[in-house]
C-alpha cells in the first residue's frame, strides 16, 4: 500500500530541486533519510521533511504493519514547475529586464516492498479479532 505526500509552491526552482531529487530516486527511506540529511542544498531540508510526511502518511494508512517489516522506499518523486512570480530589474538607458521568480512543486510516494509481510500481518490481527 502507497502513501503520498506534496509539496506546493516551494520557492526553488524546479531545477535545483530535481538535483536533489534524483540523489533519493528509488532508494529506501532509510538511506534517503541520511542522504538528504547531510546534503548541504537548500531543497533538502524540505524534501527531508516532506519524505518524513510521506511516512507518517503510510503509517496512518497501514496501522496494523509495522514500518520496519515493511521495508519502505521511494516509489515515486517528481517536481513539477510552480507558478512564476515576474518581476522587472531596471536596466541601462531606460529599459528593464524581466526577472522570473520560479517555484516548484513536489510529489512524493512512498511503498513498501514487502506487501508479503504486511498483508500477513493484517490477516494474523484479523484471525486474532475473530478468535476473540
Amino acid at each position: 500500500m502507497e502513501a503520498v505526500a506534496k509539496l506546493n509552491n516551494v520557492p526553488t526552482s524546479p531545477r535545483k530541486m530535481r538535483m536533489v531529487a534524483d540523489l533519493i530516486r528509488g532508494e529506501k527511506v532509510n538511506t534517503a533519510l541520511n542522504i538528504l540529511k547531510f546534503e548541504p542544498k537548500e531543497g533538502a531540508a524540505r524534501l527531508e521533511k516532506l519524505l518524513l510526511s510521506a511516512i507518517s502518511n503510510w503509517q496512518a494508512k497501514n496501522e496494523d504493519a509495522r514500518l520496519e517489516d515493511a521495508d519502505l522506499f521511494i516509489k515515486e518523486i517528481r517536481v513539477d514547475g510552480g507558478r512564476m512570480l515576474k518581476r522587472l530589474r531596471p536596466a541601462p538607458q531606460g529599459r528593464a529586464h524581466r526577472i522570473r521568480k520560479r517555484s516548484n512543486h513536489v510529489t512524493l510516494v512512498v511503498d513498501a516492498k514487502n506487501q508479503a509481510a504486511v498483508t500477513a500481518d493484517e490477516t494474523e490481527v484479523e484471525s486474532n479479532e475473530k478468535d476473540n
